[in-house]
């Protein structure tokens, strides 16, 4: 009986140890913080495209993290935030640069340090080769990391265009 009763007490000890031991889940994203992330970031795409516009290459690249990287269409990516602003600086010096973009879908993590944005992008830029304006759309997949002062800055940005690729150029016949 006493075998039992000592088979029992540990049991309950352990259930008790255990219990006291469990490390409490991360406090979820209340609703309210959610919405508040959600819009931060959909107005903050809405500064980016109004930014594109200033043709102002260190306000574009302030929406990013220090840690970013940047691909588009044709271009290797660009990864650091110099780097970034270095590509976006050579965008921005073509006159028919036209880029605007807008989101279809933006979610937060229950975390409340993580978000995305899925939409469609329209540009019009000058073909380097025939040197007249182009028109590309697309679509783009951006990732944001909540900043330390509760900025969101794009940590993953991926432009993804539409348009068939062209095919490569005839060879030339010696």
């Amino acid at each position: 009986m006493n075998r039992i009763y000592a088979v029992c007490a540990a049991g309950i000890v352990a259930a008790v140890l255990t219990a006291c031991n469990q490390t409490a889940a991360p406090a979820a994203n209340t609703e309210g913080n959610h919405d508040a992330d959600v819009k931060a970031i959909g107005d903050g795409e809405k500064q980016w495209v109004q930014d594109y516009a200033s043709k102002d290459a260190a306000k574009v690249a302030a929406h990013y993290a220090d840690n970013a990287v940047f691909m588009i269409p044709g271009s290797a990516p660009a990864s650091g935030k110099d780097q970034v602003q270095k590509m976006v600086q050579g965008m921005l010096s073509d006159p028919a640069l036209d880029l605007r973009f807008e989101a279809s879908k933006i979610e937060v993590a229950n975390s409340g340090d993580l978000g995305y944005t899925r939409g469609t992008y329209t540009v019009t830029m000058t073909d380097s080769q025939t040197k007249k304006p182009i028109n590309d759309h697309g679509s783009y997949v951006t990732t944001y990391r909540k900043q330390a002062d509760g900025s969101w800055k794009a940590v993953m940005d991926i432009a993804s265009s539409e348009l068939p690729i062209a095919p490569p150029a005839p060879m030339k016949k010696h």
